[in-house]
């Protein structure tokens, strides 16, 4: 069990986190059900691609040069033309028709002209393996399957697709005062991180498996972290030292691995990540719903995209623009909107108050030494 005194930098959290899981077993899914997943194999091209010279254009395909006679017509999906066509000969063909031997371009309708007197200047013909040649590797594993590589992945034939497990996530609540539904009263909280986090999990390619509202006691959270198969625990609103703070003690009684304890930032100090026996992770989040989101951007989302074997998004860099306190050492991330080239800062934000982050395009990593119109990463919330 590792104790640390002092709290760890902010960039160095995010490090840790992304790099301390390796990427969940494969399976293979449908590819109807694999949009959002991580490719875990490479993919080949099972044929070439196109499989044939195909039209590109609905219009006409000519042989030789003009004045061009049409002898027929080939329609997509239809049989191939039988034999090839001579000189001066043309068929009326459909975008996607495989073009006649012979041919050598394919007018479009609204240009064509069969006298010849124009010529044409582009063949308009989708040449056979132009995109890939059988066998070809088309996507490289941890490749994000996007409706474009799906559509890819259709043309090259898969029916089903290697993916990465998606991170299965419980989620553990844990306070007195924290009511799962409706108005709270005098003295009571709403849940805020079920719909929260699960949001985040979702985003960043796990699932939340299930859910648990637990009150301020040591033996029910250790019972939680103990009984799950769950990849990955967050529990919010124990990491601090109060009095109905737990996680700690549970941890280190459950033999944990503490990798991260608290992180210089505001807010968001009190968060951890740990590393349970059996390959499962805890991340803890401050009770706070703004430390908390902050908490689940700097630990929680990159070890999720290394379970998933996802590379990290790339933070955009601008300029931000806003009234803001640095209080140094501590890295402050503040809520911002995008304005074209710059980003303003969101006013009135709070730890314990989403009304900021909500009306937020991003999060702004603000250093020691910035000051209003520097540039600064952004850690996007869209």
């Amino acid at each position: 069990m590792r104790s640390v005194d002092s709290p760890v930098p902010w960039r160095t959290a995010l490090k840790i986190a992304g790099a301390a899981a390796t990427a969940l077993p494969p399976e293979r899914v449908p590819l109807g059900a694999a949009v959002g997943r991580v490719l875990a194999e490479p993919v080949h091209a099972g044929a070439d691609l196109p499989g044939a010279d195909a039209a590109a254009m609905d219009g006409y395909a000519v042989a030789g040069t003009g004045p061009w006679r049409v002898v027929g017509r080939v329609l997509a999906g239809g049989p191939a033309w039988a034999g090839a066509l001579g000189p001066g000969q043309a068929v009326e063909i459909m975008t996607g028709a495989v073009v006649p031997p012979g041919a050598v371009a394919v007018l479009p309708y609204e240009t064509a002209d069969l006298t010849g007197a124009t010529g044409w200047t582009k063949a308009h013909i989708r040449r056979a393996g132009e995109d890939a040649r059988a066998g070809d590797e088309l996507l490289r594993p941890g490749r994000v399957v996007t409706p474009a590589v799906a559509g890819l992945l259709a043309q090259a034939g898969a029916d089903d697709v290697p993916v990465r497990r998606r991170p299965a996530v419980r989620l553990v609540v844990t306070g007195d005062e924290v009511v799962a539904a409706g108005v709270p009263r005098a003295g009571q909280v709403r849940d805020v991180f079920a719909p929260m986090v699960s949001a985040l999990v979702t985003a960043a390619g796990g699932v939340v498996a299930d859910r648990v509202l637990l009150p301020d006691d040591a033996g029910l959270l250790a019972g939680c972290l103990a009984a799950t198969d769950a990849d990955v625990v967050v529990v919010t609103g124990s990491s601090s030292a109060g009095a109905a703070d737990h996680l700690h003690r549970v941890l280190d009684e459950l033999g944990a691995r503490r990798l991260v304890d608290r992180v210089a930032c505001r807010p968001g100090r009190p968060q951890s990540l740990a590393a349970l026996p059996g390959g499962r992770w805890v991340v803890g989040l401050p009770g706070n719903p703004y430390a908390g989101l902050v908490a689940c951007v700097t630990l929680l989302q990159p070890l999720l995209h290394g379970l998933t074997g996802a590379a990290r998004p790339p933070a955009p860099r601008l300029s931000v623009v806003g009234d803001v306190t640095l209080t140094p050492p501590a890295t402050l991330l503040v809520p911002v909107r995008l304005a074209g080239d710059h980003a303003t800062v969101v006013p009135g934000s709070r730890p314990a108050s989403l009304a900021g982050a909500a009306l937020a395009d991003a999060l702004a990593v603000l250093e020691e030494g910035w000051h209003s119109g520097d540039p600064a990463d952004l850690m996007m919330l869209t």
